[in-house]
């Protein structure tokens, strides 16, 4: 059974749009797009090829899906670390408005969204990556279907922007599996769901 495995690019208050480029997503007027690459490092990239080692497939929603089909399948240099496995293994885009995918061993997921999730879960595998895809992310977290958080803070506040963590999360405790800094001060978080939060008083 495949583990759903979350990775994101973050600031330091939650917000992951757009961190690519002044024009990934401006949508709601955002004008922060590109906010990441001031912190982009030799290790954090060697930490993104590395998380997908065990990436059976990818779960996009529909504009990550625009977004990475109108770029990746251009990518035909057979060492780039990133090329490869997003152009051969599957991926499942998540859309209601899409009538049909076309890159390469992609599938579209529509109709009862959470049911066809699930069934994905009970598939063969190691685990299925989602990128970006905020929207479809609120759904997962919603359904408690996301079992690890690989998650990339910087230090870097912007106050407004889509967030990782919607008003309709599920509460949830993770334990920590791995913590590193890179050289530009981002932190690389990876998390596995420990449950149910539990609750106490601090104090003596």
């Amino acid at each position: 059974m495949p583990k759903i495995v979350v990775n994101a690019f973050l600031t330091l208050d939650g917000v992951m749009q757009a961190p690519g480029g002044p024009d990934e997503d401006r949508e709601s007027g955002f004008v922060h797009g590109g906010w990441q690459a001031p912190y982009d490092d030799e290790l954090g990239g060697r930490l993104v090829t590395e998380g997908m080692g065990d990436a059976d497939g990818f779960l996009l929603g529909r504009k990550t899906y625009d977004i990475f089909a109108s770029y990746w399948p251009k990518v035909t240099d057979p060492a780039n670390p990133v090329a490869p496995p997003l152009n051969a293994r599957p991926k499942y885009v998540v859309s209601r408005t899409l009538e049909r995918v076309t890159w390469n061993n992609s599938r579209l997921i529509k109709g009862d969204v959470v049911a066809e999730l699930r069934k994905l879960r009970e598939q063969p595998g190691r685990t299925v990556h989602t990128w970006g895809s905020t929207e479809l992310l609120q759904t997962l977290q919603q359904h408690d279907l996301v079992d690890e958080y690989r998650l990339f803070i910087f230090p870097v506040v912007l106050g407004t922007g889509k967030r990782l963590f919607g008003s309709g999360t599920v509460p949830l405790a993770l334990r920590p599996l791995e913590s590193v800094t890179t050289t530009k001060g981002a932190t690389y978080l990876r998390l596995e769901r420990a449950g149910k939060p539990e609750y106490g008083r601090m104090g003596a």
